[in-house]
């Protein structure tokens, strides 16, 4: 097996102008309502200084994806290349396991076309020697993707960041760099 990829997205940088999850939606024909990656803004601190985070989240990709484990359809796997968790919408039931199960709220649910949809790490688009739509969206180069094992090792690299769940359920390879204030470690 490769190096399993992840993303590492810089919290600092993230200026919540949602570039990432346009260019995601457009990608990959995210229904109404769908959004494969979300800006979510957290405050944190307190007055005097009040602080106020955007998280650009999507997939976590994770070591022990709980999607995969939940979905009775097979629609889930994990690619023993890279690590990708990959959601097939077509071997999909429609009976959202897979969005109670997910930690992070990740997989998203279509009432109109009765199943669910989540981040591929544009696979497709990596495949073919490219970077995801949201990687190659962002106008201030908040968000890579690489080799997880090497994006763990970055300065400030963390998943244990106030408000998110607990990384030890999934393990999920995506790191952030977020304030001191906000993380767990």
């Amino acid at each position: 097996m490769s190096a399993p990829l992840a993303f590492f997205v810089d919290t600092t940088l993230c200026i919540n102008c949602k570039t990432c999850e346009i260019a995601c939606k457009d990608a990959n024909g995210a229904a109404p309502g769908q959004r494969l990656r979300r800006v979510r803004t957290f405050e944190a601190g307190e007055y005097p200084h009040p602080l106020v985070v955007n998280f650009s989240m999507a997939c976590n990709h994770c070591e022990r994806p709980q999607c995969l484990d939940a979905c009775p359809s097979g629609a889930y796997t994990k690619r023993a290349a890279d690590g990708i968790v990959i959601q097939s919408p077509e071997l999909c039931i429609g009976c959202q396991y897979c969005t109670w199960a997910c930690p992070y709220g990740v997989p998203q649910f279509d009432p109109e076309a009765g199943r669910v949809s989540k981040c591929n790490l544009c696979v497709e688009r990596l495949d073919a020697g490219g970077q995801p739509a949201c990687v190659q969206a962002c106008p201030m180069r908040a968000i890579e993707v690489g080799p997880a094992e090497q994006l763990a090792m970055r300065p400030g690299a963390t998943m244990r960041i106030l408000n998110l769940p607990d990384p030890e359920t999934s393990e999920p390879t995506t790191r952030y760099r977020v304030r001191p204030e906000l993380r767990l470690e």
